[in-house]
């Protein structure tokens, strides 16, 4: 495990190439991806290619960028310029896209090193990577488990040292509860601080592309890198993006923190509830004014997600009609045939679950009943989180209930996967920024995180919290023993 600044340093100082660490980081995926199976694409020439141009700028004494040679992993779902894109869907299989996504195009402009495309649930709809149409994740903590979802892959790759840092995106946890159930950082930011072009769409209103790293300062890093308007995307904010790296401290005097007193009930497991408690005490070491929390409509969180969220996905992907992209089947006699014969072989048995949730709640009938009060109770959410906000600076809670599941264990039972996003979809609803990091460990040695929960573009808030507590705790230090 290095950082972000410390590699900086080194090629800068031409104490090692760019080359040398990307040819590190490839050996590494090709020993542990057998077992592993954190990317669905690794692009080695790429990567080297952009290795040995940042070694050319070093070389003839030109500045470079902080991730300039910096090996990053992005999640399959933004699209890379001439790499495959396949959302880890059978329907895009092969697809290979004509245009950059903002936030790959920026990391590429930078000099950073993309070593690959990380395995996710289809369409990232999931919450434990076992929903790939093509291969399932490992927990590096133990392989027998699974590295959450729908971001697994790129929590995984961070996890195991696969690269240094990578992106993922969060619809309802898809970025904090990975994080947390694989030991590392991951942050969610505001909705709209992060341009969505190029990022293949699941519900619209709640999608947002984050970083995963193992500490709070390359995470904020990162994010600094990504952040910013962008006028491809109608719902990106045009606001200032300052250096985060500068809302750090070593103290939090005089800066109030709440706990979540909801997201303390039935379903969650002792020794998360433990272990979170126990870094509550230690920010109360460190200064913070701690007090509990009332957001009476956070429970209603998850049912009201699993209306929008796939009503949002019902539209979304209406566009895979096997007409302008992705698979055909060839078999099919006339155009709704056709539709229907790819759509059957090339959606997963969850995308069509939450398909045919969307379109029940949008349909005739039941719009008002379903759709509409959904997003009224939505309003409601955020105006608890407001109202929370007036007395305290962060919300804290527990990222997931429990620690990583056996691969396996919940597939039959959507029900109890959905419940694993219970602490992290109100966030979502809100738009507001949440960060998880590691915290502890349970009796197996996997790995526990905790939520700080910000308000609208109070990411600094979450770093300086994150940062002070990483430096008085060792748990980010932490490696799987692979």
């Amino acid at each position: 495990m290095t950082s972000i600044k410390k590699l900086h340093q080194q090629i800068k100082n031409k104490e090692r190439s760019a080359v040398e660490i990307t040819q590190e980081y490839l050996q590494r995926i090709g020993e542990l991806e057998p077992k592993l199976k954190s990317f669905l694409c690794v692009t080695s020439d790429l990567a080297l290619e952009t290795a040995k141009q940042v070694d050319e700028k070093v070389a003839s004494g030109e500045e470079i960028g902080v991730l300039a040679g910096i090996p990053i992993a992005i999640k399959d779902n933004m699209s890379t310029k001439g790499i495959p894109t396949t959302c880890a869907s059978r329907i895009l299989e092969n697809f290979i896209p004509s245009y950059e996504s903002t936030v790959t195009q920026k990391l590429r402009d930078q000099g950073a090193v993309i070593v690959g495309k990380t395995n996710l649930d289809e369409f990232a709809m999931g919450s434990s990577t076992e929903n790939s149409g093509y291969q399932v994740t490992a927990n590096p903590w133990d392989i027998e488990r699974v590295p959450g979802g729908s971001s697994g892959g790129s929590a995984a790759a961070v996890s195991a040292d696969e690269c240094v840092v990578s992106l993922g995106s969060d619809t309802g946890g898809s970025i904090r509860q990975p994080a947390s159930f694989c030991g590392v950082v991951g942050l969610k930011p505001t909705y709209g601080l992060v341009s969505r072009f190029g990022l293949v769409a699941y519900a619209s209103s709640l999608d947002q592309i984050g970083p995963f790293a193992h500490t709070v300062e390359d995470t904020a890093i990162l994010l600094g890198a990504i952040a910013g308007y962008d006028s491809k995307d109608s719902t990106s904010l045009n606001v200032e993006i300052p250096d985060y790296t500068q809302s750090f401290a070593t103290d939090l005097k005089g800066l109030k923190v709440g706990v979540i007193k909801e997201t303390y009930s039935d379903g969650l497991d002792n020794i998360v509830a433990e272990k979170v408690n126990q870094a509550i005490k230690e920010l109360e070491k460190l200064g913070a004014q701690v007090k509990e929390i009332s957001c009476p409509r956070f429970r209603y969180g998850l049912p009201i997600y699993y209306i929008i969220a796939p009503s949002e996905a019902s539209a979304n992907l209406a566009r895979y009609d096997a007409v302008k992209y992705g698979i055909r089947d060839e078999s099919a006699d006339n155009l709704l045939e056709m539709y229907t014969k790819t759509r059957a072989k090339g959606f997963g048995a969850e995308v069509k679950r939450r398909i045919m949730l969307g379109t029940y709640a949008l349909s005739a009938g039941y719009y008002d009943a379903y759709y509409l009060k959904a997003q009224k109770v939505r309003t409601l959410i955020k105006q608890d989180f407001d109202n929370a906000f007036y007395d305290v600076d962060v919300l804290i809670s527990p990222t997931s209930p429990t620690t990583a599941f056996k691969a396996g264990e919940k597939t039959d039972d959507p029900l109890s996967m959905y419940l694993s996003d219970l602490m992290t979809i109100p966030v979502n609803l809100a738009g507001l920024p949440g960060m998880s990091l590691p915290c502890g460990f349970d009796e197996n040695n996997l790995p526990i995180g905790m939520q700080l929960i910000g308000n609208v573009l109070r990411e600094d808030v979450l770093f300086k919290v994150g940062y002070a507590y990483q430096q008085v705790t060792d748990w980010h230090n932490q490696n799987p023993s692979l």
